[in-house]
């Protein structure tokens, strides 16, 4: 049996040298970072101490910052943070104006016009005095539905959305290619409405506001519409859509198993949310019904055919970045070493939020992925033609 030449096993691999002898730099397997940033919003989601909510924000920032490509998805992390913003800021007017009264302790700042309520509306109040600690605590709810926001967008920033629709399951193959569409769709818009800003201002356009909106959203829109019939063409070319052998039997027992295992792990996530629920619905739940998901994924993934070319290694890079996200969840769910009161400070009365050591360690140790993963390859710069 012949064996492969170190140069076709470098192929297969993606690391094989390029034809000016200069290796390319290795990029992680898609799924690690999407493991790492949902490890890292689980974590999130287990505190409100608006300490670490900030110190995983500067984490998100610098691992993207450091590991980033040129790629046009990889452009939008700073869209997710003016959406996070946009978070805090709704969370705090609708406790400001749906108000609930203040205690003689609170510190006051203000107070909105009152506008009684009917009896049957009782409970809630609109307008009335507003204290510190009420814009306080809704600022930190805000921040930390912000930072799960930010995690999702830091794993679309970092993760190569058609690198990840090659490791989808078979049965979600069509899923994966609409949700892959829809993720390039935003980036490809605003290089459009660049290009069609460049094109204006080279005819000396000198049209603004509102009469200038024509001018730009037609052009956009048919850039759009020829990317998309591009875009169908070659998928159909590529035998996107087909189909393989799945018979009426198949199809149902696929279904009724992805049911039955969603409902488990809607059981097993209720029993671990909720201390006083049986025991059985808590990880034997949700063991059983991740079972059964993945049962019927592989029994609905026959019915889709593909190959693959050039397989995504998951070597030690993958492991030490994953780990180290899931590893920064679990120090957080373990209660281990720190009171777990300080990752959900009181704001009545009004006090310092204490910084646990044992959290702001795990949450540094989220920030280590950029560092273990190998640094984005540089843009090569373009050949100078010969004089």
């Amino acid at each position: 049996m012949d064996h492969p030449s170190p140069e076709a096993a470098a192929v297969r691999t993606g690391t094989a040298p390029d034809r000016g002898g200069r290796r390319p730099a290795r990029t992680l397997h898609p799924l690690t970072w999407w493991i790492w940033a949902l490890a890292l919003a689980t974590a999130v989601s287990r505190t409100n101490n608006p300490l670490l909510l900030f110190l995983v924000l500067a984490v998100l920032g610098y691992v993207v910052t450091a590991r980033r490509t040129a790629a046009p998805w990889a452009r939008g992390f700073k869209y997710y943070l003016y959406l996070a913003l946009t978070v805090v800021t709704i969370r705090v007017v609708f406790r400001v104006v749906f108000a609930t009264g203040i205690t003689p302790n609170d510190h006051f700042l203000f107070s909105l016009p009152h506008i009684p309520t009917p009896d049957w509306y009782a409970g809630i109040q609109l307008g009335g005095p507003v204290s510190l600690e009420a814009v306080l605590s809704s600022a930190t709810d805000g921040l930390r539905l912000a930072c799960m926001l930010c995690c999702i967008g830091a794993a679309n920033t970092l993760a190569n959305p058609k690198r990840a629709l090659r490791v989808l399951p078979g049965a979600l193959y069509e899923l994966g290619v609409a949700v892959t569409v829809a993720i390039s769709v935003a980036p490809q818009l605003v290089q459009s409405v660049q290009r069609v800003a460049r094109a204006r201002k080279l005819r000396a356009g000198r049209t603004r506001g509102l009469r200038a909106l024509r001018g730009i959203v037609v052009p956009v829109l048919e850039d759009a519409l020829e990317r998309s019939l591009r875009l169908a063409a070659a998928m159909d070319s590529r035998g996107y859509g087909r189909a393989g052998t799945a018979t009426r039997r198949s199809r149902q027992a696929t279904g009724a198993l992805m049911l039955l295992g969603m409902c488990g792990l809607c059981a097993g996530a209720y029993g671990l949310l909720d201390a006083t629920a049986p025991s059985f619905l808590g990880f034997p739940a949700m063991g059983a019904g991740a079972a059964l998901c993945v049962a019927g994924l592989r029994l609905g993934g026959r019915r889709v055919t593909r190959t693959t070319y050039r397989p995504d290694p998951w070597s030690t890079p993958e492991w030490l970045v994953a780990g180290s996200g899931v590893l920064a969840a679990v120090l957080l769910f373990a209660n281990l070493g720190y009171d777990p009161a300080q990752l959900n400070p009181a704001f009545y009365p009004l006090t310092w939020p204490d910084l646990p050591l044992v959290p702001t360690a795990a949450i540094l140790l989220a920030g280590t992925a950029g560092f273990f993963s190998p640094p984005p390859q540089e843009p090569r710069p373009e050949p100078k033609a010969a004089a």
